[in-house]
């Protein structure tokens, strides 16, 4: 089995204020984690959170871009606009943006496209509903989303950044999937990434999106194909997502 390194990262979503986020960075930056990270802030947070991080191996991402180039588009921001400032990642298609902003599969690979272009590593994220789940369809979905990116870009491109599983039934719910069924989707996801690219597959950092905590994140993280965590709440607490970058690095 391949061995791939543990990525965990904070999508602070619309959350912070410069005070709040700088107790933050300096209770994150005295720790020094083991394992690699992430921090996506809100657009307007990028420049004091890329400064407060220099020096360290944290990198910095944005939590959404535009589908379009930059031009007459108000209220948007390019991916190269991204780069410029210095973000390195950025989050392609949370199940948020999808079922608020009406993101469709083909939006996201268009997404997906644009920030691979400028040289963003993305964190593209697949996920099925409750009723989804319930009625059996969790996988048929999952992939279906996956093969919207593959028809734009090859397994190789994904592996430039990764792929999070989010299970929305378990996004700010409280409910998390077990460590067998996020499993079981992860294992999904590399067998269809595997049938285009095998080895790019093997590659390929799954992460995991759903209701992580520092109580829950070791017995995940120990899952074969899980290689990390996109984590939202419990990233707005330094201590607690220290603690699951911990238990990623153990």
């Amino acid at each position: 089995m391949q061995v791939r390194a543990k990525l965990v990262a904070a999508n602070w979503k619309m959350n912070g204020s410069r005070a709040d986020n700088e107790r933050w960075l300096s209770t994150f930056c005295a720790a020094s984690p083991r394992c690699q990270t992430v921090v996506c802030p809100p657009y307007v947070y990028l420049p004091q959170v890329l400064q407060g991080l220099a020096g360290t191996r944290t990198e910095v991402g944005a939590q959404n871009l535009c589908a379009l180039a930059a031009g007459a588009w108000t209220g948007e921001v390019a991916a190269e606009m991204l780069v410029d400032v210095g973000a390195s990642w950025v989050i392609v298609g949370h199940s948020e943006r999808r079922s608020a902003y009406g993101e469709t599969d083909e939006i996201v690979a268009t997404k997906l496209e644009r920030a691979l272009a400028a040289g963003l590593r993305p964190i593209v994220c697949v996920g099925e509903t409750l009723e989804q789940r319930e009625q059996g369809q969790s996988q048929q979905i999952v992939v279906a989303q996956l093969d919207a990116l593959l028809r734009r870009c090859g397994v190789a491109q994904l592996a430039r950044g990764a792929v999070a599983y989010e299970p929305i039934w378990a996004i700010g719910t409280g409910r998390t999937a077990t460590p067998q069924q996020a499993q079981q989707m992860h294992e999904a996801i590399r067998a269809r990434l595997a049938a285009a690219d095998a080895v790019s597959a093997a590659a390929t950092r799954l992460l995991y999106g759903g209701s992580v905590k520092p109580a829950n994140a070791a017995e995940l993280f120990t899952q074969p194909d899980i290689d990390g965590g996109l984590i939202g709440g419990a990233s707005l607490v330094a201590a607690d997502f220290l603690a699951i970058c911990e238990a990623a690095a153990r």
